[in-house]
């Protein structure tokens, strides 16, 4: 059995793994493995599990006053942060298929067996800070701008952010906030969580891999992270609904994108 450990690798491992230079087309080609992946093991019902309470805890905040009303886009968006964490099921199933090993539900859930999780659970207390960390910038920029009170409103509060200079500071602080965030996330995140189901490295070794990983390959990455945040956006239109598909899907392809980049 394992060490326990978190930080660093159980046994002696001499330097970090190899990073590899990809394409644009091993972006669609990680994309395309992962829509197969789904394809053989769907897991939308899953993820609207996860989804709806979340929206529906949103809607019961907004029936008890508007004081969650500002926080409603830094919550959605902030969810982004916590995606590798969601898709930790995704890549043991794209690895199980990968080497040929059955995959179910049950399997999907071994990953809390994996001797790597208490560096999972590292990583993932990281990316809740940075969760928790966004909320509290966003919240401060709303009241510095805004005050303490709580919109009167749905519309009124619409209107604030569309039409006064007030509302165009918040857009802009706002949005230079949360790419500061995402981009940290993002940079930590990429394939770190896949690395630690796939070896068993310890947390600041695959912290680094990823660090790495977006800056050996800047251009392409930061297509990467386009390509993601598009995909979120363009799933949570229709009520959200779309992330059910949309979310699985990232997830296998990012266990794909990950074997591209890190050397075996």
């Amino acid at each position: 059995m394992a060490n326990f450990h978190v930080l660093n690798p159980a046994d002696d491992v001499s330097g970090l793994p190899e990073i590899r230079r990809i394409s644009f087309s091993d972006l669609r080609d990680a994309l395309r493995q992962g829509w197969d992946d789904f394809c053989a093991w769907p897991t939308h019902a899953i993820f609207l599990c996860l989804i709806y309470p979340i929206v529906g805890l949103a809607l019961g905040g907004l029936a008890l006053g508007y004081a969650v009303l500002p926080l409603l886009f830094p919550l959605a968006a902030g969810f982004a942060l916590l995606g590798p964490i969601a898709a930790l099921m995704m890549y043991e199933l794209s690895r199980r298929r990968e080497i040929g090993e059955p995959a179910s539900f049950g399997a999907a859930l071994s990953v809390v067996r994996s001797p790597a999780f208490p560096a999972i659970v590292a990583l993932g207390i990281l990316l809740m800070a940075l969760f928790l960390g966004w909320i509290y910038v966003a919240r401060d920029i709303y009241q510095s701008l805004f005050g303490v009170l709580a919109p009167e409103s749905i519309t009124g509060f619409i209107r604030d952010v569309f039409t006064t200079e007030a509302g165009w500071k918040l857009m802009l602080y706002g949005n230079i906030a949360g790419f500061v965030f995402a981009v940290i996330a993002f940079c930590v995140s990429v394939i770190s969580f896949p690395m630690l189901l796939d070896r068993d490295t310890g947390a600041v070794p695959a912290l680094l891999t990823s660090i790495r990983a977006v800056a050996a390959n800047p251009v392409t990455m930061a297509a990467w992270g386009l390509i993601v945040a598009a995909l979120l956006v363009l799933g949570s239109l229709p009520a959200f609904i779309g992330l059910a598909i949309v979310m699985p899907v990232l997830g296998h392809a990012t266990w794909h994108l990950y074997r591209k980049l890190v050397a075996r």
